[in-house]
């Protein structure tokens, strides 16, 4: 569940601490109080776009954090299947905001917003105020009924998708090489050349590393020895050198050596130091000898490297690029003149591939339509808890004239809600206030099978009052007693069944307007109702609907 929100810098929020409960949470507030700016925060900590226009008035970042409690063993073994390790039960995801860039975390450690997602997807669910009109589109239809049934056909789907795109590439195979004679004599001439010219070359493996090195010492060479030279110099062979005033020395400390012993340890020591730069002075005079090279040598380096870098130019960026590329050549000319054979395998390739992906969509189909059986029906036992009285809720599968990666199933939705009446589209049947009842009922269901714990709903009321308002804080009700609920809404119905209520406030604070957010008691709870239900004048008969409908509401969870 989403324990707590933190929100600084964003908006009209200067800084701002909820903590949410278990249960149906209710956010109440008038228009332009701020819901939205509320809701849109959480959505950023969860990875959704960002504007630096977001960021309060002349502050120059933003934060936000969301903190969960996570006791789901599927959640968490979700969670740690990408990485993400639960610390004594806690996920925290935040994100700074500065200027037109982000930083975002999951326990503090720093990831790319695709993970933030990622995390986000397994944690909550967000219903935003438009997003029932993605019903409208058929292709969204067949994406809810994978995600219901993700579990069953998940294995038969990347079959299809693995089958799907061997077909694709034998097919497409077949469309490049259908050449006439006049042009497939052509195409093989054109890569006799190409091999020839890359064969020829005996290009070997890192051979260009090797010659780059080769090229920069010889560059390099008369720099390096000048300073070898002259380090060689001071140590072994102008008239003072450190080779020579080290034997004086030693020759000094031998006498002395016999007659004391602290003497004779100096003495050891000097010796030491006369040996290393005697072997140090060997392996530089061998170092400066590494870089004598003839100009017949630096000609023939330079010559070789110029025509590696043509064939790059040409074939690849490096000599192992340049070698698959002529071994794929050579493979296309093996191919062009056996051509009939070549043609007839790849015909008989295709055929057998197009069997296998039409296997794979058929049985991916019958699993869908297993699935769509459950699905639908939940969905119709949802709508039925919605006052939709009469209902009738079925998929209609339509086979593709192709192939997809998906399969060959397109589906869509059709509903009656009238005795009597034949199922129709969705798209063409359902109001706005019906849709956003239909997709709550579904969010239900999916949030029912995967588990999610923290279910986000952003105005689900849109279109409705009455008995329907009634029957959708009903079922919200009931949703909270399995997960988090948070609710925005605007009706009093669903603001009664809350389990925690929070009021959404615009104040102005020392000439600054501000969001602002708090946690009801009991007869802030009613007073709020009684300024839904009455609007600028709330009388005592308001407040006394207000209480009644709180104690009804009460009742009826």
């Amino acid at each position: 569940m989403l324990h707590n929100l933190y929100v600084k810098n964003l908006a009209l929020i200067d800084e701002m601490e909820v903590e949410l409960k278990n249960g149906l949470n209710i956010l109440t507030g008038e228009t332009g109080a701020g819901k939205s700016i509320i809701l849109g925060s959480i959505n950023l900590a969860l990875g959704g776009r960002y504007s630096s226009e977001l960021l309060r008035n002349e502050e120059e970042s933003g934060y936000v954090e969301l903190t969960f409690f996570v006791e789901n063993e599927s959640q968490i073994q979700m969670l740690k299947d990408i990485d993400v390790y639960p610390e004594d039960g806690v996920v925290t995801l935040s994100r700074k905001l500065i200027g037109k860039r982000s930083v975002s975390k999951i326990n503090g450690e720093s990831v790319s917003i695709s993970q933030l997602k990622e995390a986000a997807g397994i944690l909550i669910d967000i219903h935003g105020q438009h997003e029932h009109q993605s019903l409208l589109y058929k292709k969204n239809h067949l994406t809810i009924l994978d995600e219901f049934a993700k579990d069953k056909i998940k294995d038969v789907k990347e079959e299809t998708f693995d089958a799907y795109h061997v077909y694709k590439k034998y097919k497409e195979e077949l469309q490049e090489v259908n050449l006439d004679e006049k042009e497939r004599n052509k195409e093989m001439s054109f890569l006799e050349f190409e091999i020839n010219e890359i064969q020829n070359a005996n290009l070997k493996e890192r051979e260009d590393e090797i010659l780059e090195e080769q090229y920069r010492r010889m560059v390099n060479g008369k720099k390096i020895t000048g300073s070898l030279e002259e380090a060689y110099g001071y140590t072994a062979r102008s008239n003072v050198n450190a080779s020579d005033c080290l034997s004086r020395a030693i020759f000094c400390l031998q006498e002395a050596s016999r007659y004391d012993e602290h003497a004779n340890e100096l003495y050891n020591q000097l010796s030491e130091v006369d040996s290393l730069l005697n072997d140090f002075n060997r392996e530089l005079s061998d170092y400066s000898e590494s870089f004598e090279f003839s100009e017949e040598e630096f000609y023939e380096i330079e010559t070789r490297l110029n025509e590696i870098n043509r064939l790059k130019s040409k074939y690849g960026n490096s000599i192992e690029e340049i070698l698959a590329y002529c071994a794929e050549k050579e493979e296309t000319l093996i191919k062009l003149q056996d051509y009939d054979v070549y043609l007839e395998t790849l015909r008989k390739n295709l055929q057998e591939a197009e069997l296998s992906v039409k296997k794979t969509s058929d049985k991916l189909s019958a699993l869908r339509k297993e699935a769509a059986k459950e699905l639908t029906e939940a969905i119709k036992s949802g709508l039925l808890d919605l006052n939709f009285l009469d209902v009738k809720f079925e998929m209609v599968f339509t086979e593709l004239e192709h192939f997809t990666a998906t399969g060959t199933d397109e589906v869509e939705f059709m509903i009656s809600m009238n005795p009597g009446e034949a199922v129709r589209a969705l798209g063409d049947v359902a109001s706005g206030g019906e849709l956003s009842r239909i997709m709550l009922a579904i969010k239900t269901v999916m949030a029912e099978k995967d588990q999610i714990e923290t279910l986000i709903f952003d105005e689900i009321d849109v279109g409705i009052s009455g008995r329907t308002a009634q029957k959708v804080s009903e079922k919200m009700a009931v949703i909270g007693k399995n997960h988090q609920v948070i609710c925005i809404t605007h009706l009093a119905q669903i603001a009664a069944m809350a389990d925690a209520h929070y009021a959404i406030e615009k104040k102005v604070v020392d000439g600054k307007t501000k969001t602002m957010i708090s946690l009801l008691d009991k007869e802030g709870e009613i007073l709020e109702l009684a300024r839904i239900l009455g609007g600028a004048e709330i009388t005592d008969k308001v407040m006394q609907s207000a209480a009644e409908m709180k104690q009804l509401a009460k009742s009826t969870k």
